[in-house]
């Protein structure tokens, strides 16, 4: 029996400084000392496969086309907008959009609600529900959003629907603190390409997910730049399996993206940890980001499957 999966992803508080009323003017994540525009670019998309409880996620994505039904308060005066995002994000996917609103015969996957500007909390002004029963392809998505919160809201939550959790810093509209709210930036169209491209599938662990992230960034850079990032990326990639090792054994810092969302629990931190074990161990196995290393996967396999992770406990009873 399927079990079906409902998780918010929520535009945070940090987002609603009164100096939001100013998108462009909104102040960013600092970068880290000396980092380039192609690193902080590759710390954004792996902060992507962060959720913001603290887990590293899975990849999702929509497998068919998005039949959407918009409703809500004022829905007229906020239709434009609204369709404005998920065109956008649609588009960049390769994802094919019906409205279907006008159709109460139709059935639906994803539902757009505007509500009462007190419908929702102050610090929760919009969320969006992604229903999954195996966590690999989105089988149907609600999103919400306060009638007065929806220029804002809506290519961050549309970014959601698409199966794209993280709240990661940077250059996205998915940022806590986004430099613009009103449109796709071009690290988000990086994201929505490689997320929808042939080479990713649905169920792809962090690992697995990250060269087809980075590579389609460097594609995304003029052809002499491409050289200097492919060697950018390749550090990214050491520096971060490294990093991953030392938090999924419990001997580094929390990542810095489960510290701004404020929302990582300790439960979420340690559920966090047996779940990069697994991922490491499954990175290692299958050569991805890292070189295969079958001694090293084990040594994960075992790590996760003690702390109670029931994919390594199965991979281990299962024949090899």
């Amino acid at each position: 029996m399927f079990r079906t999966l409902l998780l918010p992803l929520v535009l945070a508080a940090a987002t609603l400084a009164p100096a939001l009323a100013q998108a462009q003017a909104v102040p960013q994540a600092q970068p880290q000392a000396g980092s380039s525009e192609v690193e902080q670019g590759l710390g954004t998309l792996w902060e992507a496969l962060w959720h913001q409880s603290g887990t590293p996620t899975r990849v999702v994505r929509w497998e068919s086309d998005i039949r959407v039904r918009l409703s809500g308060v004022d829905i007229a005066q906020h239709r434009d907008t609204i369709w404005q995002a998920l065109r956008a994000v649609t588009d960049e996917a390769g994802v094919r959009l019906v409205d279907v609103s006008a159709d109460p015969a139709a059935e639906p996957n994803l539902k757009v609600e505007v509500v009462a500007d007190t419908a929702l909390e102050d610090n929760q002004p919009c969320v969006t529900w992604l229903d999954f029963r195996t966590e690999t392809r989105i089988d149907s998505g609600t999103v919400q959003m306060r009638a007065k919160d929806v220029w804002r809201c809506s290519h961050h939550e549309a970014m959601h629907a698409m199966g794209l959790r993280g709240h990661p810093a940077g250059k996205t509209v998915l940022s806590y603190f986004p430099l613009r709210v009103d449109q796709l930036m071009p690290l988000d169209r990086v994201m929505l390409r490689a997320w929808y491209a042939p080479r990713m599938k649905g169920g792809m662990t962090p690992f697995e997910a990250l060269p087809v992230l980075a590579d389609e960034l460097v594609a995304s850079l003029p052809p002499s730049e491409r050289p200097a990032a492919q060697r950018q990326r390749d550090r990214f990639y050491a520096d971060t399996i490294e990093q991953m090792q030392a938090y999924a054994a419990g001997k580094g810092d929390v990542p810095a993206i489960i510290k701004r969302s404020g929302k990582a629990t300790d439960d979420g931190i340690r559920r966090g940890r047996s779940e990069m074990s697994y991922f490491l161990a499954v990175a290692y196995f299958e050569g991805a980001t890292v070189p295969a290393d079958q001694k090293q996967a084990l040594a994960w396999f075992e790590r996760a499957a003690s702390a109670g992770n029931r994919r390594a406990q199965s991979w281990l009873a299962g024949p090899r």
